[in-house]
């Protein structure tokens, strides 16, 4: 298998490459719409509102918290997710930033 190379690129490509793929599976967008809509911290029925089995959810929110969207707290047996309000502040910025390049200032007569 050959190398990501990852280091041949900004700092910022592999920021946004790196937000992209989190939006990558519908799961993990499904899951970041839950705790939007609930805006409040989740704790263990993730399960049942998305409907894959424990240890994909948990997958997908390892890889949620591991960019920092999300934050979990532990409480008792399980652990509660919410997002990361300041991460996701910065991660809009940084996706906004990149959507929003001008196109007007291509050639025109380009392609």
């Amino acid at each position: 298998m050959g190398l990501a190379k990852t280091e041949m690129f900004t700092d910022s490509q592999n920021e946004i490459s790196l937000y992209a793929k989190v939006f990558g599976h519908p799961a993990r967008v499904a899951i970041l719409q839950h705790l939007f809509k609930l805006n409040a911290c989740v704790c263990g029925d993730l399960v049942i509102e998305i409907g894959l089995a424990q240890p994909t959810i948990s997958q997908h929110l390892k890889e949620l918290k591991q960019l920092g969207l999300i934050k979990g707290t532990i409480e008792g047996t399980s652990v509660c997710y919410c997002i990361h309000k300041e991460k996701w502040t910065t991660m809009k910025t940084v996706m906004v930033a990149f959507l929003d390049q001008d196109l007007t200032k291509q050639q025109q007569n380009c392609c």
